[in-house]
């Protein structure tokens, strides 16, 4: 399996206040999230393809 992808504490901050609020159920950790993103497109899997420490 390919290494997992994280965003470090550096870049975390650099984009942490950027994604919009619109509401509704809060979320559990953008940081999981985008990180599992990122991942998905750095190696190109399809979005069943990725870890299971990006989910749900």
């Amino acid at each position: 399996m390919a290494e997992l992808f994280w965003l470090n504490d550096t870049q975390w901050a650099a984009i942490a206040p950027l994604p919009p609020d619109f509401g509704g159920k809060p979320r559990v950790d953008e940081r999981r999230v985008l990180s599992g993103i990122l991942h998905r497109f750095r190696e190109g899997s399809r979005w069943r393809a990725l870890p299971d420490v990006y989910r749900p």
